[in-house]
């Protein structure tokens, strides 16, 4: 696909990607259906609700459909995200689940745009910086170290998530990471989606005094390189107010938004 269209975009976004449900499911993690969504239990510090569309549901039925995630996360003492997407209907969703209970986090912008311009583009990171791929649990364990720097809330678990996740399928996902001698800078990784013509890049978080250098540009096609021989021609990014203009000067396109609605028991 060469159309740049924000419509197609979004269309191809919402067919190929969503319900973003893990595969294969890592050892440890279970997902169930309840109506239009699933429900993603153990793949991090806190659960997963995810869907493609919610089938019309609308008034009384939402809220009950919406109760029923409360109930199960509440039962098990145990976070819960919902991922709302910026044109997922019906539109008073969002009051819906804040009315439940559900606190809206910091938005990001689903950009999309075509793997080639990317993977072409000259990496330039400051001198004595390399690029690496990691698969290794110390490495796992340093990535989720910079994580928690980085955001400043404990991120620890997700050196488990990336170890399972790997562990299950070291072809579905390549982690890389930016070194400067013996200290990471930075990390990110790709994965490659079943049956689609998408890569999506994740993590991209980098030390603030190792910022605005090229790395994070120079990790964004380092991946987009891996993705174009697996037959990948898309790339997508939940992209940050921080990183959005960097991607858009690359090519990629904002098609919605996306917001985790977190719930606390």
């Amino acid at each position: 696909m060469t159309d740049l269209d924000a419509t197609t975009l979004r269309a191809a976004y919402d067919n190929q990607l969503r319900p973003d449900l893990p595969d294969p499911v890592p050892d440890g993690v279970v997902v169930e259906s309840d109506g239009p969504l699933f429900r993603v239990l153990g793949l991090d510090q806190r659960g997963m609700v995810t869907y493609r569309d919610l089938g019309g549901l609308a008034g009384a039925d939402l809220d009950e459909l919406i109760a029923r995630q409360v109930a199960v996360f509440r039962e098990r003492g145990e976070p819960v995200e919902w991922k709302l997407h910026g044109h997922d209907q019906p539109a008073d969703l969002p009051q819906r689940l804040r009315a439940a209970g559900f606190v809206p986090e910091e938005q990001e912008t689903v950009v999309v745009g075509p793997v080639a311009p990317l993977a072409s583009a000259l990496p330039v990171v400051p001198e004595g910086v390399r690029l690496r791929e990691v698969t290794g649990r110390a490495d796992l364990d340093r990535i989720a170290a910079l994580k928690t720097q980085v955001w400043g809330r404990d991120l620890s678990g997700l050196a488990d998530a990336l170890d399972r996740e790997i562990t299950a399928d070291p072809q579905s996902i390549t982690v890389v990471v930016a070194e400067a001698g013996e200290t990471m800078v930075s990390a990110g990784w790709v994965r490659y989606p079943t049956d689609s013509t998408f890569a999506t890049l994740w993590g991209g978080s980098t030390l603030p005094q190792w910022r605005r250098k090229g790395i994070y540009r120079a990790l964004v096609s380092y991946r987009a390189r891996l993705a174009g021989p697996r037959g990948r021609t898309l790339v997508q990014v939940d992209a940050s107010d921080e990183s959005r203009p960097v991607l858009e000067r690359l090519g990629l396109v904002p098609v919605t938004t996306t917001t985790p609605y977190v719930y606390t028991p």
